[in-house]
């Protein structure tokens, strides 16, 4: 049905490194471009603070970078990667041999341009069991960063987890993946996938906010959007409207409405994880990487038919008049670290504004 079309709107890693040069024209190969081989440097998994190009992709790098610069009162969601490499070193354990002869059985049928052969790499990968340091290891960096160890619920609970992992690592072999990396003559052996791991909000609303008001083109007005729960009823083709404001960045404290909210879904999600994909093949120029690899919650949403008549972003207009000011104060405060108009995603619980990714405003 189409609650599954819940498309993790993923941002490529050149938009999120603030790249300003433009793509090139007409897409036409730009044999300059090549991947550097990333190599395991010995960690399974690591920390925010960690996070380095050598071992994690520019989503990443710009979630520790955030964590870092932002102002106190605005929320990063907990984050932990596993690195690049990971996944070679994984396949290349004992326990995978039967796995990994299959792909390299596979690898051989598309060298020989037998596509059929992506869909069956991608599902072999789901084969792989874990080993038990890497396990041990994400489990040491997931609780002492402050997230929840899956394995603490239930061995069912790692067990969807992994699932999830391994999700994220097949999606290098995605049709429009391998073949982007085709058309621009990148090596496809050398794209490396590190897993961002992201601890989910369970959000009470989510926003987008543009730092410039993209109708108007006005740079000292800050346009944004509000729903209820989740963010994807903004980004995916969910029916109706959502609240929409603007705000004067030299008086945040008066966001004006511009129109009141008529979606009729909203997604809402217990205390989750999801784990979102970080190759080493997005944050090259004329490489359009985004949305080529997948990003896998380990839930699925739930969808609640909302009533918007009694929430007090209606009903209230302090509590509305704070919420959207601080929307507002956080876009302006992201806008001013970058230097440059941004497209700011967010949630809000209890009143706590988090930002969840920023790129900038195209």
């Amino acid at each position: 049905g189409w609650e599954n079309l819940l498309l993790y709107k993923e941002v490529s890693d050149s938009e999120l490194m603030q790249s300003s040069s433009s793509d090139a024209q007409g897409g036409e190969a730009i044999p300059s471009l090549s991947l550097v081989k990333k190599k395991f440097l010995g960690k399974y998994a690591i920390s925010a603070e960690e996070f380095s190009d050598e071992m994690v992709g520019a989503k990443s790098r710009n979630i520790a970078y955030l964590k870092g610069k932002v102002p106190s009162w605005v929320g990063i969601p907990t984050s932990v990667a596993i690195p690049f490499g990971t996944f070679e070193k994984i396949l290349s354990d004992e326990t995978n041999k039967e796995v990994a002869q299959n792909i390299q059985m596979l690898k051989g049928r598309l060298a020989q341009e037998d596509f059929s052969a992506l869909g069956e790499i991608r599902k072999t990968v789901l084969n792989l069991t874990a080993p038990t340091q890497p396990v041990k290891e994400l489990k040491e960096k997931m609780l002492s960063s402050g997230m929840p160890w899956p394995g603490d619920e239930s061995d069912h609970r790692w067990e969807q987890a992994w699932m999830a992992i391994k999700k994220v690592w097949a999606s290098k072999w995605n049709e429009r993946a391998y073949f982007s990396t085709r058309k621009v003559k990148l090596d496809h052996e050398y794209l490396s996938m590190a897993v961002l791991v992201q601890e989910i909000v369970n959000a009470d609303y989510a926003f987008v906010i543009h730092t410039t008001n993209p109708s108007s083109g006005d740079s000292s007005e800050i346009y944004a959007e509000v729903v209820k729960g989740l963010g994807e009823t903004l980004v995916g083709a969910y029916p109706g409207r959502a609240m929409s404001f603007v705000c004067k960045k030299d008086d945040l404290d008066s966001p004006k409405v511009l129109g009141y909210p008529s979606k009729p879904i909203g997604l809402f999600i217990k205390r989750s994880i999801i784990f979102r994909s970080d190759s080493n093949g997005e944050d090259l120029e004329g490489y359009a990487g985004a949305g080529l690899y997948d990003s896998v919650p380990m839930d699925v949403e739930d969808e609640v038919v909302l009533d918007y008549t009694t929430d007090p972003l209606i009903t209230d207009s302090g509590f509305r008049n704070s919420i959207l000011s601080s929307i507002a104060r956080a876009g302006h405060a992201i806008e001013e670290l970058y230097g440059s108009p941004q497209d700011v995603e967010g949630v809000v619980k209890d009143g706590k504004i988090y930002v969840v990714q920023t790129r900038p405003q195209m």
